[in-house]
């Protein structure tokens, strides 16, 4: 389901109806500006990208090709990131009663080439990731240059979204639902995936952050 909307507005209806939405100008300006400022403080911090976490996090090129940086929320460059992703968190639970705890994101750049093949943000009943949050910050983005993330049907395998990596368009997606992947684009791609978790904690074992 893809619309231009307000902040918010309708955000809660389409993941009901649908499980993902697409905005086209969903992040304010002066966040996609804080995000910017952050991609060019941290760019020593970007590092070749993996999967998995903890010790079964391994390097595979032949599934996953970007470099990250993650976005530590303690960063006063971060502070409108952190305030909109709250909001955010705040709305989702207010509207969908998901019980969203914590929010974790990074930042990613894809070189010319790069891609991410076809994989879950969470495997059911396995992960407290409950809600994958996509963002982008590419001026002038064309069609013709590539880039795009595909979103497929959870049971079919058919796609039902593609969308273009232009500035400030928002993509939501239940976590453990949608197979998606990120084509290989002609010029440098730059965007940012976070996650809303559930806590996952009890007595014998800690929910790690990230």
């Amino acid at each position: 389901m893809s619309q231009v909307l307000g902040e918010f507005d309708g955000i809660a209806p389409a993941l009901t109806e649908s499980g993902y939405i697409v905005l086209h100008g969903g992040l304010p300006a002066p966040v996609g500006e804080c995000l910017l400022e952050l991609r060019d403080q941290n760019l020593r911090q970007f590092y070749p990208s993996g999967i998995g976490r903890g010790q079964e996090h391994n390097r595979n090129p032949g599934l996953r090709r970007d470099r990250i940086a993650w976005i530590d929320e303690a960063d006063p460059l971060a502070a409108a990131w952190v305030d909109w992703t709250q909001q955010l968190r705040s709305y989702l639970n207010q509207h969908l009663f998901l019980g969203l705890f914590s929010f974790e994101s990074h930042l990613a750049i894809y070189e010319p080439g790069d891609f991410y093949k076809t994989h879950v943000d969470a495997f059911r009943g396995h992960s407290n990731r409950r809600l994958s949050l996509v963002i982008y910050l590419n001026q002038n983005w064309e069609s013709g240059q590539g880039g795009e993330l595909v979103l497929y049907h959870p049971q079919t395998g058919v796609e039902v979204q593609r969308v273009l990596p232009e500035f400030g368009t928002l993509v939501l997606f239940l976590s453990e639902e949608f197979p998606h992947e990120v084509l290989p684009a002609t010029r440098q791609r730059l965007s940012v995936a976070g996650w809303f978790r559930v806590n996952a904690s009890n007595g014998a074992v800690l929910d790690p952050a990230a």
